[in-house]
């Protein structure tokens, strides 16, 4: 039932909350056929507005309508159609294989909704980060406030439109506004916190959710590596890198940030390189259509520094004005300078060459955990060796990007790339307490583990080894 005259804001986030709260409590979510009623009506909406939904995302950085279809609005409906279709199973209570010493008992696991959920989403894939996250909260059946990133004002508003057309406000709420209502929501209570961003944010987050001991799934960066050995297939090798390194404008938690060459075949890979970023975006990047730009002047700024001194073998062209940075490749920058220190988060990718497998290992271990790995090898031997070697949230053979979109794949990172996974029955997971349930039979109750214990020591151990 919808509240009359109640419109959230950053201003009224305690009523809000309370209004979940009380709406929760009184088990407006609790009901699967409600939540999947939702989630459709939730599809239907996203589908009819699809077209609006790129024009947001064109005005907030020109990303274009191939981009937004394939990587946001159609991801987002997959994922919807994934969850309907299995919800219910899901949701049921999973029979588990009891222990002798409960006999006689039933044992399960209940799936059971946190409560109230906090999704601070960013701005690079603006839909897709604010409503996969949101969906797995809802099918679970929490409550939800979720606060877009101020960086994509069209899309915050277009999702803000999309939710309140489906959902109450005491079950789904979206709240705009700058860093200080991030900050605001942060000093609440909420059962659960899902956060979207970079690894300094993310600490911030950690710090303030700490006094509460609130559970949080973090979805952070770092430096990506893609290693290309010499065995790879350098023309689809380039061809694959470039689609995933300059999609977004580079503005991918998961893109490749830095490749790693072997030294053997770095001459003639740098040759392709230039070929599909050509192929790709024509002899002049800042006409095609198929480019995105930068989200604002901030980031730019950040971007168009990280290029002075550094040898461009391909791009390096700025334009202020239009927030361009063409598609460039950097050739040896070296582990110290200082587009090497953080994740870049743009349309600019450093190669670096390698003799060795040591050469390998010092380059990645000279930096955090990252949340993705690639390679490149025709080799298989070369390839588990990596996996195996490195500790990484997800990565593929042989391309790039693609295991975001398998949904039976965890998406997450491990250490300083975050912590926690969700996508599929993973997002499910993620929002949902497992309660273990032993259900125990009442028709014999074996006297052993009662006092007093005189007696019984001997058999106990005997039957403990058993366990």
């Amino acid at each position: 039932m919808k509240k009359e005259n109640f419109t959230p804001s950053a201003e009224n986030i305690p009523q809000l909350m309370q209004l979940q709260k009380t709406f929760f409590e009184g088990g407006g979510t609790r009901d699967i056929k409600i939540r999947i009623e939702k989630l459709n009506a939730l599809k239907e909406v996203i589908e009819a507005r699809e077209a609006e939904i790129c024009d947001a995302l064109c005005k907030d950085f020109q990303k274009p309508e191939f981009e937004t279809v394939v990587t946001e609005t159609s991801f987002i409906i997959s994922e919807l159609k994934y969850i309907i279709k299995n919800l219910e199973k899901w949701a049921k209570p999973e029979k588990v294989k009891s222990s002798w010493i409960n006999f006689p008992s039933s044992d399960y696991i209940y799936s059971e909704p946190y409560g109230s959920v906090l999704v601070l989403a960013p701005w690079n894939y603006p839909f897709q980060l604010k409503v996969s996250p949101a969906i797995g909260a809802i099918a679970a059946g929490n409550t939800v406030v979720l606060k877009p990133s101020e960086y994509s004002p069209y899309t915050a508003d277009i999702v803000e439109k999309i939710f309140a057309e489906v959902f109450e406000p005491e079950w789904v709420s979206v709240v705009q506004g700058e860093v200080e209502v991030s900050q605001r929501l942060l000093e609440e209570k909420w059962d659960y916190v899902f956060f979207t961003g970079s690894v300094p944010v993310g600490r911030k987050v950690s710090e303030a959710i700490a006094p509460n001991l609130t559970p949080a799934t973090l979805e952070l960066g770092g430096k990506s590596p893609c290693i290309v050995h010499r065995s790879a297939k350098i023309d689809l090798a380039a061809k694959r890198i470039v689609w995933g390194k300059f999609i977004n404008a580079g503005q991918t938690c998961i893109a490749p940030d830095y490749l790693l060459v072997d030294a053997a075949i770095k001459t003639e890979f740098y040759s392709a390189l230039k070929r599909e970023i050509t192929a790709a975006f024509g002899e002049d990047p800042q006409r095609s259509p198929d480019l995105a730009r930068i989200v604002n002047r901030k980031n730019f700024d950040r971007l168009e520094h990280l290029l002075k001194g550094q040898n461009c073998i391909a791009g390096g062209e700025t334009d202020a004005e239009s927030l361009y940075i063409a598609p460039t490749v950097l050739d040896e920058p070296g582990l110290e300078a200082e587009v090497m220190q953080d994740e870049i988060f743009g349309p600019i990718l450093p190669v670096l060459s390698y003799n060795s497998e040591e050469d390998i290992q010092k380059m990645i271990n000279h930096f955090p955990k990252p949340l993705s790995l690639y390679v490149f090898s025709e080799e298989k031997k070369f390839s588990e060796m990596i996996l195996q070697k490195y500790s990484f949230g997800g990565g593929a053979i042989n391309d790039v990007l693609v295991h975001i979109a398998n949904k039976n794949l965890p998406f997450g990172g491990v250490g300083n790339s975050g912590f926690g996974a969700y996508h599929g029955k993973y997002s499910f997971d993620t929002f949902s307490h497992k309660k273990s349930i032993s259900k125990r039979g009442t028709w014999i109750d074996p006297p052993i583990r009662y006092a007093p214990y005189s007696g019984k020591l001997k058999l106990v151990k005997k039957l403990l080894k058993y366990l």
